[in-house]
């Protein structure tokens, strides 16, 4: 089945938040930006902007009627502050005028006076002050001295990995009105529309049945507006509510990258043992992330990370720690794979610097290293069902491995400026919120006397594919053409108190609860259908647009048919659907237990070419397999695996946040942060659905299985390719490349291979 909005997509007709009917004469906000990292308010002087015609009000935290935080773990985050810079660019004020070039100038002329605080600005300058916003995690599992000090082997080193700005085409959008009873009306572009709802309504000191908040669709998320959304909508409807008026925003690109958070940066510290073989025996690892300067989604992110440095091996004994770095910048939040990309970053680093000491191929000592059925992670949960084996045997075959790797040695043999790296790396990723109540999902399913069916569920649309596979879900249990399907806007009105369309769980979790509200309607068609067919209603099937009795499928009844006759009869046509994802369980304090409902598969080959004169590489293959179980959409699917894999070869290769020494972001514009294009892209790019030889074990919808982050991870075997052509411009040894691995990262890796590093 095609993308529901594919047409829209690429006619440019589909529209977006910011794009809707809005109320007649919208107000528009603009910022008053801190030019400190971090500084004390003393004053703030609006008379000039008030005075300018248009300028209607400028909104600071006194303001605020209700409660001025938006945090949605700490409460550590002022939605205007008002004594406080915490970053460079932070919004002080907001000026509300009758359009957004009159905000603009008129933000300009509002005065604020800061006394210079001292600024932290890195993870190590955290450190130092040891300065973090919570208590370190710790994972610990079996005796890791013991295990250390029996190997016959250790290594140590570090691993860093930079942020990534999401860089969603539709940037943030938010726009609110009060209406004629006193509902507050939000229009946002947001992947949490309850956590909205519920933000909008904290700031504004109202009960949440007070406030509704809409989703249409997004022009992308990628975790960017799971909480961080939240903010501009109730500034939105604060403006609203002060003025009368309605009020939106819609950032420009350059306030959007310096306003909101990133991927988070992590420093990853660690020692491992293993024996001649470079079998895993114990790991002592220590992780810190940049928070920034608020928590937000920080501590499950840092959760996220702990739990899969392991990736797909197994580590008899292991204990990792892991902390928040409380800096002067922009708050990090959530960013597809949600840490798990930076936990196995760390993880392959180990593997390969293990395979590089023994003088092993580090493909092999990968495989040496996978779970076995039933093993424990560190934190205790049991790998079963695995295809970690299948999956890279697949598309090893698949690629040509074997061939390709003697291809390579011959290659960088007779190349003095050029090399090759080769690389096959694997992905097992968890699926399931790390918050165990965000594992459940509404749905509401009307059936209508024309044959005709309206579908809301509480998941939102990003340009995923969300919405399709619903369709696809709702066809498949009612028996009917997909056609007969709308979608309605995601609405809390709707279906209440919604996860987030996060962690790779809104199909699994809206679906089940769509078909649930289905077999409800089915139920009670069922019973008209026999009453009609003279049979049981256990012997009623729905498919082709009809009920019939499965023992003659020529005694049917059409589906508009019976949809009168049941309301005729006084059925009702109208049922909830909900779902809670079962087995997980978690202890937040020992942390160990079973978070996920299962696992996710993949892995790629990647192929290089780096010019060592230079640094500039080229990706000149890449092959992958991922296990997707039954797929409910193909095409989506495939796209989600080559989408989720380009943005990971962007974190991972070029797409490079930098601040200046004031904390200022120095990259908020395509002009100076580099995301792939169509030249970064893999000239030769194949991409397979594992076949696998057996359904899922766990019970999922339709057989299918998570695919919204895991292929994000895949990009890893690019990296480890990279150092892999590296370490053939050196003697052997340890590759240390930073991440991103930039031209001028790779060219200094090389020169520190080959024992010349830049001074």
């Amino acid at each position: 089945m095609k993308h529901e909005s594919a047409r829209g997509h690429v006619t440019g007709s589909a529209i977006y938040t910011d794009e809707q009917r809005v109320p007649e004469r919208v107000l528009r906000l603009y910022p008053v930006q801190a030019k400190l990292a971090h500084a004390r308010i003393l004053g703030i002087d609006a008379s000039a902007a008030l005075a300018m015609p248009g300028v209607l009000h400028v909104l600071t935290a006194r303001d605020v009627p209700g409660v001025n935080d938006t945090g949605p773990i700490l409460h550590d985050e002022p939605l205007i502050p008002a004594d406080e810079v915490s970053y460079h660019g932070q919004a002080l004020a907001w000026v509300v005028a009758e359009d957004e070039e009159i905000a603009r100038r008129a933000a300009a002329r509002v005065r604020v006076e800061l006394e210079p605080l001292p600024a932290i600005l890195s993870i190590d300058a955290a450190i130092a002050a040891q300065r973090f916003h919570l208590p370190p995690s710790r994972i610990v599992h079996g005796d890791v001295d013991a295990a250390l000090s029996a190997a016959p082997h250790r290594l140590s080193g570090e691993v860093r990995s930079g942020a990534q700005d999401h860089f969603y085409l539709e940037t943030h959008s938010s726009w609110a009105y009060v209406d004629v009873d006193g509902l507050v009306q939000v229009t946002s572009s947001t992947q949490h529309p309850s956590e909205t709802q519920a933000t909008v309504a904290h700031v504004l000191g109202l009960p949440a049945n007070r406030v509704v908040c809409r989703c249409l669709r997004m022009g992308g998320g990628f975790g960017g507006k799971e909480t961080q959304a939240n903010a501009f909508a109730a500034l939105a409807a604060l403006a609203a509510t002060l003025t009368g008026r309605p009020a939106g925003i819609q950032l420009p690109r350059s306030l959007d990258m310096q306003l909101t958070g990133k991927r988070h940066p992590f420093l990853g510290r660690f020692e491992v043992g293993f024996d001649d073989d470079g079998r895993l025996l114990g790991l002592r690892a220590d992780l810190v992330s940049d928070g920034g300067w608020s928590c937000d989604l920080s501590p499950p992110v840092l959760l996220r990370a702990l739990v899969h440095i392991d990736n797909a091996y197994h580590y008899p004994a292991a204990e990792i720690t892991g902390r928040i770095a409380k800096t002067h910048l922009p708050s990090n939040t959530a960013f597809r794979g949600f840490g798990g990309p930076q936990g196995m970053l760390i993880g392959e680093e180990i593997l390969d610097r293990v395979a590089r000491h023994l003088g092993l191929p580090p493909h092999l000592v990968r495989e040496r290293n996978f779970y076995a059925e039933g093993q424990l992670t560190p934190y205790g949960q049991p790998v079963d069902d695995s295809e970690i084996r299948p999956v890279w045997d697949e598309v090893r075959r698949l690629a040509g491995f074997d061939m390709r790797w003697t291809e390579r040695a011959a290659f960088n043999a007779a190349s003095t400026d050029r090399k090759r790296g080769l690389a096959i790396t694997p992905v097992k990723f968890g699926i399931s919120f790390n918050k165990t109540e965000y594992n459940q999902a509404g749905a509401l399913v009307h059936l209508y006397t024309d044959g005709s069916v309206q579908l809301n569920h509480g998941g939102t649309e990003m340009g995923q594919g969300l919405h399709t596979k619903m369709i696809v879900v709702a066809a498949r249990s009612l028996g009917i053409d997909p056609a007969r399907i709308r979608v309605m806007p995601t609405a809390t009105d709707k279906v209440p108190n919604t996860s987030a369309t996060a962690a790779s769980s809104g199909a699994d979790m809206n679906g089940q609860a769509v078909r649930a509200a289905c077999e409800t309607l089915k139920a009670r068609l069922a019973d008209v259908a026999a009453a009609r067919l003279a049979c049981a209603a256990t012997d009623i099937e729905f498919a082709d647009d009809q009920a019939r009795f499965a023992g003659d499928p020529a005694r049917a009844i059409g589906f508009v048919d019976l949809v009168r006759a049941a309301y005729a009869a006084r059925v009702s046509l109208s049922a909830t659907g909900y779902y809670r994802t079962p087995v997980i369980h978690w202890d937040p304090v020992a942390l160990r237990g079973h978070p996920f409902y299962y696992f996710a598969y993949g892995a790629a080959v990647a192929e290089v070419e780096v010019d060592g004169r230079t640094g500039v590489h080229r990706l000149l293959r890449v092959d992958i397999v991922h296990d997707v179980g039954h797929s409910l959409a193909e095409a989506i699917d495939l796209g989600q695996i080559e989408g989720g894999f380009v943005q990971g070869l962007g974190w991972l290769s070029c797409e490079e946040v930098v601040h200046g020494q004031d904390g200022r972001l120095l990259t908020d514009a395509p002009s100076t942060y580099k995301i792939p294009t169509v030249k970064d892209v893999p000239e030769a790019f194949s991409v397979h659905l594992h076949e696998r030889t057996k359904a899922p074990r766990a019970q999922v919808i339709g057989g299918s299985k998570a695919v919204g982050e895991p292929p994000l991870m895949l990009a890893l075997a690019v990296r480890e390719a990279l150092r892999d052509a590296v370490a053939a411009f050196g003697q052997g040894g340890a590759v240390e490349l930073a991440s991103p691995a930039t031209p001028e990262a790779i060219y200094r890796a090389i020169r520190q291979a080959q024992g010349r590093p830049l001074s």
